[in-house]
Order: structure tokens, then C-alpha cells, then sequence
């Protein structure tokens, strides 16, 4: 099944060029260059995933907060993945909270994209590698958890805990792989079982599971 897009960047050439790196089975619907516009092409064209620049012109000045804050909130809203050069942690935090799925920078390839653009729609949460620290410290500074031995972490074995703590920080399957010299089946089988232990449903939770314990 195909998936379909909405792409919002004020940049002609980077809207192009995020349309051509896309797979076959992503299907762009609609485009935008502003806040304004951005918001039309959603409510005329209703995606399925949006991909949104971070600084946009228009709206109050809000950028991409003005856009998540009015096509939101609804049953039938996209799920977003920003799209940004910035790499600075106020912006990544402040679209998470208003609501965005995933923050990944420019630098990121036409596959990698498709593949965020792929997992944001079936519920996951896509950060850059080091942009998901920026996510899970504010969780933590949010909830004011406490660091402390957690029986459901005795579950898993060495190797499981590490490989948890790379998900977590939002690591794809092939550079978990890489990192731990493992096979991606290896990965999958062990992300499985860290899934099963820990009793959640996808890697969302697990992020989420994770920063609360303050353990990645």
C-alpha cells in the first residue's frame, strides 16, 4: 500500500527534491510553501503523513508549531515528520511537543526518508540519532523521574539492553546492526523480544518506557 504526503518546505528546490528521492510507493498528494498553505493543502488533500520544514514564513511566526497547532487534534490528522537543517535541541523539542511524529535533518538520504516516512505512519516514533537524546531529555526534565533499578530491565539479557538503549535513541535497524556488528534479522529478532518483556507494542513505547527510567 502506498502512503500519502503532503511535502511543506518554502524552498521550490527542496520540495523537488524531496519528491524525486521518494520511493514509487509514496505518493506525494500535495505541496506547500508557507504556514498558509501548508494548511490548505492538508484539509484539501488529507495525507496520511506530513512532511514539515521546521521555519516557515506566514501564520503568527510560529513556522511548523502554527501548522501542527490547526491540522491536529482531529480523527482523520496526518501523522508529521519534520523535515529541517536545524539540528538545535529547542526546535526538536518544541515540534515533538506540539505534536509531531519524528525530526529528521536534511542531510538524511532519499531511502532513509522514505523509511522514517514509512514508520511514522504505522505509529513509530523517527528521530536522527542524536536529535532523540534532545527528545529523551525532555521527557525526563518533564517528568521529573528518578534513576533506579528497574526489575523489568533484569528481564532482558545484555545484549537485548543494548539494543534497547539504541532504539531508543531512534537507530535504525541497519545501524544498530552496524554498530553491534549483528545482523538486521538479529535485530529484529531481539527488538521482539525486548517488545515482548517489556509488554509494549512498538518502538514509540519503548522510547517512551525508556526515557521515563532515565536508562538510555
Amino acid at each position: 500500500m502506498s502512503v500519502r504526503v503532503v511535502i511543506v518546505d518554502d524552498h521550490d528546490v527542496i520540495r523537488v527534491g524531496v519528491r524525486e528521492s521518494l520511493d514509487s510507493d509514496i505518493e506525494v498528494v500535495g505541496e506547500g510553501r508557507d504556514v498558509e498553505s501548508a494548511i490548505e493543502a492538508v484539509r484539501t488533500h488529507h495525507p496520511e503523513v506530513v512532511i514539515l520544514d521546521v521555519h516557515l514564513p506566514g501564520g503568527t511566526g510560529g513556522g511548523a508549531l502554527d501548522v501542527l497547532a490547526e491540522v491536529l487534534g482531529t480523527a482523520d490528522a496526518p501523522k508529521v515528520l519534520a523535515l529541517s537543517v536545524s539540528d538545535a535541541a529547542d526546535d526538536v523539542v518544541a515540534v515533538v511537543r506540539a505534536g509531531a511524529r519524528g525530526y529528521v535533518t536534511k542531510s538524511i538520504s532519499g531511502p532513509e526518508l522514505s523509511d522514517a516516512v514509512r514508520r511514522v505512519h504505522s505509529g513509530d516514533a523517527v528521530f536522527s540519532p542524536r536529535l532523540a537524546g534532545f527528545v529523551l531529555d525532555a521527557f525526563n526534565a518533564a517528568g521529573g523521574e528518578v534513576a533506579q533499578a528497574d526489575e523489568d530491565l533484569d528481564k532482558l539479557t545484555e545484549r537485548e539492553q543494548e539494543v534497547m538503549r539504541l532504539i531508543a535513541r531512534g537507530y535504525t535497524y541497519r545501524e544498530v546492526a552496524e554498530k553491534l556488528f549483528i545482523s538486521i534479522k538479529t535485530v529484529e529478532t531481539h527488538v521482539g523480544k525486548v517488545l515482548h518483556k517489556l509488554q509494549l507494542s512498538n518502538r514509540h513505547e519503548l522510547a517512551r518506557w525508556a526515557a521515563q527510567r532515565r536508562i538510555v
